[in-house]
């Protein structure tokens, strides 16, 4: 490669121009390239795991970046780079996924499922900004995160990586995330390398198994499923992840139209993509697409591939494939180039950031634990209550609370997954107990409350897959679960508690044996003996509150119909405990809402709101399709009434803006936050289309009495659907605008417009 270096006056012998910050990123990476090898260009390349032989990684493969790290093997790899001939540094990554997930003592926040509750942007953006901070001062560069992910079928493990099921709620949230990991910019010490993942479509699966095909046409996945990436692509997330599925048949990781014409092309992305875990050996070992690691390693580069992630035979592959003729010594030039443009960018080459001597005064700070209150509140979603809540008491009458359930006391569980007790860190059994508040923690610090804790029911044991501990790849192969049993002596202790109450907290959902990669599930009904328990409770006739404390929407049982309350509290990281508790004593009113649908029974799937409109009926001859709760759903300890919606202008073209505004008013005798909703209906359009869509939403607070006018401005820009040609546009015709508390019909005022 020939350099494109300004010309410059004398420089002291041994000068190098790319270890001088005085050029360009570009100028350096010009140089710098210009100097490599091939061997070197490919290490550049690779993302390896640095639980394995590092000496190997960096000094024989050369590799550019690790994963799953230590702050000792951090500076092992930092030892090592300094060994090889043009000591480039190395890029740290790590799954920061909602927190320091693998770090022990860092602040641990509710899943990004958890999160979402909140439809609160700048609140997300803090929580990446302080989680950055963290990861940041432990000598990591790079999170993979956010998932752009849409939530399709609810058996598909990854829900709760998701922010739900409306691309809009998606794109607002993850480009708040994104803001927040990056920062002023990657010159900010603090700031890391945000990822948009799975891009794109991993999560529409074949039967929510995990990773499976996804049958999208391009059409589908312009209309709902590229948005959120696009959004975040222009708006300067540095890096994407591509998925595990393939889509009509190609291996996302080798999909032309998707990487080059619709991401490189038509937005003009000029980020780095890396792989998902060893999707180049996939191809190989379990996809079946490529014959051996030359071809594979061929096939990655040519679609535009930059880092591969944990594919260490791509060294060998890639050095194979030049020698066959398969690839040129200078295709892995661009992938180099931008792999090397983000290093220098976060000023590596000055500064490798190694792990920080006063790290412990950032990870796990006072700060952000109050910051993690406060996103566990806003997350928690009050689905049902008779007035039972919020639970009152006084000294001259003290409130006896039976806590039951098998989540009640489980601290590691509460964090959900990607959070250190979850399998994916080895070197981590879980987070430090004394930083987690659970149910019974917060339960026992109300004043003027008895709590008797009786556990009533087992969820799982755990039982070796016969096939064998391990995939072809090495990686771990999850334990099947067995279901537990209901076991009598515990369902009679239960009662027992519950019968020498006054009310009863039931603290149920699921575990992470239940959750995550490779762990999708076949039912959404609570298993083992927690059916057994809550029926158990409705029955000795005593308020019951039921707390789902689940990763993702789960099917409650018919007894739940006569609960006196049921809150969902997703994973609410560590001090979710206390958050619940205080909502149930309503020492904070709840104000989540759903991103999510919640399904009646599992043969309803999917249950999204945005549906296509055109189906024979709507229901099924055995059972409804609405679903149990809907996207957007949410009580609160008042009651707020909706009115007088108008549209400033009923007639508007494609540069206008929507103007609505309705009245909102606190009825009742509490203070609110309540979520406005906007949604936008599309009354005839030349393709099938969803009958209605999120587009805009706002927060008002309001005090008992209170009523206010709240105005949303929307361009009529916005109001768009994806033709048959694959062409998103605005088609001239009738609409109508939709305000309320939830995406059910029932719930929306409805003013119709015009577009000419």
């Amino acid at each position: 490669m020939t350099s494109t270096l300004p010309a410059t006056e004398a420089r002291p012998s041994g000068f190098v121009p790319y270890r001088d910050p005085s050029f360009t990123t570009a100028e350096r990476v010009d140089d710098l390239l210009s100097r490599m090898t091939v061997e070197e260009k490919i290490g550049q390349m690779l993302q390896l795991d640095a639980r394995d032989d590092l000496q190997d990684h960096i000094l024989r493969r050369r590799a550019g970046s690790i994963l799953h790290t230590s702050p000792e093997r951090i500076l092992e790899a930092n030892r090592l780079t300094a060994e090889t001939r043009l000591q480039i540094p190395l890029l740290v990554g790590e799954d920061c996924i909602h927190g320091h997930s693998f770090w022990p003592g860092a602040t641990i926040y509710p899943t990004q499922l958890g999160m979402a509750a909140s439809w609160d942007a700048d609140l997300i953006e803090r929580v990446a900004r302080a989680t950055a901070e963290e990861v940041a001062a432990t000598g990591v560069h790079w999170t993979f995160s956010p998932v752009l992910c849409i939530a399709r079928d609810l058996r598909w493990g990854r829900i709760s990586e998701t922010f739900g099921e409306d691309p809009y709620l998606i794109g607002e949230l993850a480009s708040a995330m994104v803001r927040g990991y990056q920062g002023d910019g990657l010159d900010d010490p603090t700031a890391i390398l945000a990822t948009a993942k799975h891009f794109a479509g991993y999560s529409e699966t074949q039967g929510g198994r995990d990773a499976s095909e996804a049958d999208i046409s391009r059409r589908k996945l312009r209309s709902w499923f590229l948005p959120p990436f696009e959004r975040v692509a222009r708006e300067g997330c540095r890096t994407f992840m591509l998925g595990y599925q393939s889509t009509d048949g190609v291996p996302i990781t080798v999909n032309d139209w998707l990487l080059s014409e619709v991401l490189r092309g038509e937005w003009g992305y000029t980020g780095t993509l890396i792989t998902d875990w060893d999707n180049v050996g996939r191809m190989v070992w379990e996809q079946k697409v490529q014959p051996d690691y030359a071809h594979a390693a061929a096939a990655a580069v040519k679609a535009g591939n930059d880092m591969i992630m944990t594919t260490p035979l791509f060294y060998e592959g890639a050095l194979e494939a030049v020698a066959a003729g398969l690839l040129a010594e200078d295709d892995f030039d661009d992938a180099v180039a931008r792999i090397l443009t983000i290093k220098f960018d976060l000023g590596l080459f000055e500064n490798p950031r190694l792990p920080q001597a006063e790290l412990d005064a950032v990870v796990g700070s006072a700060e952000h634990a109050d910051l993690n209150l406060e996103i566990a509140r806003r997350s928690i979603v009050l689905l049902e209550n008779d007035g039972t809540l919020p639970l009152a008491s006084s000294a001259s009458s003290p409130l006896r609370v039976a806590l039951v359930g098998p989540l009640a006391d489980d601290a590691q569980t509460q964090l959900g997954d990607w959070a250190g007790g979850s399998g994916q860190a080895g070197w981590l059994d879980g987070q430090p107990r004394e930083m987690i508040t659970t149910v019974l923690d917060g339960l026992s610090a109300i004043d003027g409350w008895t709590v008797e804790h009786a556990r009533g029911a087992d969820i799982l044991t755990l039982a070796p897959d016969p096939l064998g501990a391990t995939f072809p790849d090495g990686q771990p192969r999850p334990p099947l679960v067995v279901p537990s049993q209901p076991d009598q002596r515990m369902l009679d202790e239960a009662v027992a508690a519950a019968e020498a109450s006054d009310v009863v907290v039931a603290v149920v959902g699921d575990r992470i044996e239940l959750v995550g990669e490779g762990r999708s599930t076949a039912t959404l009904e609570l298993i083992g003996g927690q059916n057994a328990l809550l029926d158990a409770m409705i029955a000795t006739g005593k308020p019951v509150v039921v707390v789902l404390l689940a990763s993702k929407p789960l099917v409650l049982p018919p007894s739940v119909a006569q609960a006196a309350a049921v809150l969902w509290a997703a994973n609410p990281g560590m001090l979710g405990g206390q958050a619940i508790a205080e909502v149930i004593a309503g020492q904070v009113e709840p104000s989540g809402r759903l991103p999510i649908s919640f399904a009646r029974h599992v043969g309803q799937q999917p249950t999204y709101y945005n549906q296509l409109r055109g189906q024979h009926g709507d229901r099924y001859a055995d059972l409804t399709q609405a679903p149990a709760w809907v996207f957007g759903e949410g009580r609160s300890y008042t009651t707020v009434e909706y009115a007088d919606l108008t549209v400033a202008r009923t007639e508007v073209g494609l540069q206008d803006d929507i103007v609505a505004e309705v009245t909102v008013s606190n009825t009742g005798e509490r203070p609110v936050r309540e979520t406005v909703q906007l949604y936008v209906r599309d009354l005839v359009t030349s393709v099938s289309w969803a009958d209605k869509e999120l587009k805009a939403y706002r927060h008002v607070d309001l005090a008992p009495g209170e009523s206010a006018r709240v105005g949303i401005r929307l361009p009529v820009a916005e109001c768009t659907i994806v033709d048959a040609a694959g062409l998103r546009r605005v088609e001239p015709g009738a609409f109508e605008v939709l305000v309320g508390p939830s995406s059910r019909n029932s719930d929306l005022l409805s003013a119709g417009f015009e577009v000419r």
